[in-house]
């Protein structure tokens, strides 16, 4: 089968050029999302003769069917149609999802928002300073990324700023649970071009992690060029200041892409149960071993949980993490079910509305 080159440096496969042939043969072409605007999306296509982003608009077909995460959101696959004499494009059809990096929408709306979709490998990024290296947050961070479907890889950055690495790691160790930790320093260089071999094979990475951090010092490190804009960290803290404000994929140019995030205040679950247990494998092994099944971890004899935290295997913050992501979860399930109750509602009313105005 001969594939587009220029897709395939996007990443297009002999898989997607299957799954690609009804829309095809329907007369559309194949784009993947690089950037999303209000509504409007700025596509990598398959014409050589076009080097820059094609300007696209969703039909109004899929604005009205299905979820917000339906829509398409940037790392996509889309078919779309390319309008005659125009430098413009309406997309179609969102191809399947490989993987998604997904998370609950701010404040109380109970919502999907796809973050990133159909990346290889997450850098989960942190700054090797006291203000950011919070193990916590690595874990939530941990327990999405292997929800997503995608490769994590830890990335600590600011090794100059850092006056123990060796402390900061074994900070991050009891976390990391097997996951590649990659050290670097955005004014150094060094460490970056270590991170080069999860580029291989045209796969596609997202950088996910706080404002501040260096993620779009380190993305332009892979570029070899000041492509994103960036600040001067503060002196105060080390820190930078936050200057991405839309995610974005960008072509690498020895292949492969990188895709650079805004910085997350919070970071909601959406859908988790695998993450967790990839993210809390030491936890849950040991809760298999509890005396009983159904075991609160708390004064119940033969808890092998409450054993590991007296004999130090086991830190008790770690557990809490635990306990309060599955809280999180529980709640996300019943707001998630109560609000198919409410949507199953709502149809059953329209659909009554169209009856009765069938019948006058």
């Amino acid at each position: 089968m001969l594939l587009n080159a220029q897709l395939e440096r996007l990443g297009w496969n002999p898989e997607l050029e299957t799954e690609f042939q009804p829309h095809a043969d329907a007369g559309l072409a194949a784009g993947r999302v690089a950037v999303q605007h209000r509504g409007a999306y700025g596509l990598y296509t398959g014409d050589p003769s076009n080097s820059l982003l094609l300007s696209a608009e969703v039909a109004g077909r899929l604005l009205h069917e299905g979820d917000t995460a339906d829509l398409p959101a940037v790392g996509d696959w889309v078919a779309y149609r390319p309008l005659p004499g125009e430098e413009r494009g309406i997309i179609q059809a969102v191809l399947p999802r490989r993987t998604k990096f997904s998370r609950k929408t701010a404040w109380s709306a109970t919502e999907e928002q796809v973050v990133a979709a159909n990346v290889d490998v997450v850098f989960l990024v942190m700054a090797l300073t006291h203000q950011d290296l919070k193990p916590r947050r690595l874990e939530r961070y941990l327990t999405m990324a292997w929800e997503s479907g995608a490769e994590p890889v830890i990335v600590l950055t600011k090794k100059d700023l850092c006056d123990d690495v060796d402390a900061a790691l074994a900070e991050v160790s009891p976390v990391a649970s097997g996951v590649p930790v990659e050290v670097v320093s955005n004014v150094t260089g060094e460490g970056v071009e270590e991170l080069r071999k999860y580029t291989t094979g045209n796969r596609t990475i997202a950088l996910l992690g706080s404002s501040g951090v260096g993620k779009s010092t380190l993305v332009n490190r892979l570029l070899g060029e000041e492509r994103l804009p960036t600040k001067e960290i503060r002196e105060s803290d080390g820190r930078g200041r936050h200057t991405t404000t839309h995610r974005e994929l960008v072509p690498l140019p020895e292949g492969g892409l990188v895709l650079d995030t805004p910085g997350m205040r919070e970071l909601q679950l959406w859908s988790a149960d695998e993450g967790i247990g990839a993210s809390f494998a030491d936890v849950e092994e040991l809760i298999a071993k509890c005396r009983f099944n159904d075991c609160a971890h708390d004064t119940e004899p033969g808890c092998a949980v409450q054993a590991a935290i007296a004999d130090g295997t086991l830190p008790a913050e770690r557990f809490e993490s635990y306990e309060k992501l599955q809280r999180e979860l529980e709640m996300l399930a019943r707001r998630q079910d109560k609000r198919a109750q409410s949507e199953a509602r709502k149809e059953r009313a329209r659909f009554a509305r169209s009856q009765r105005k069938s019948v006058w």
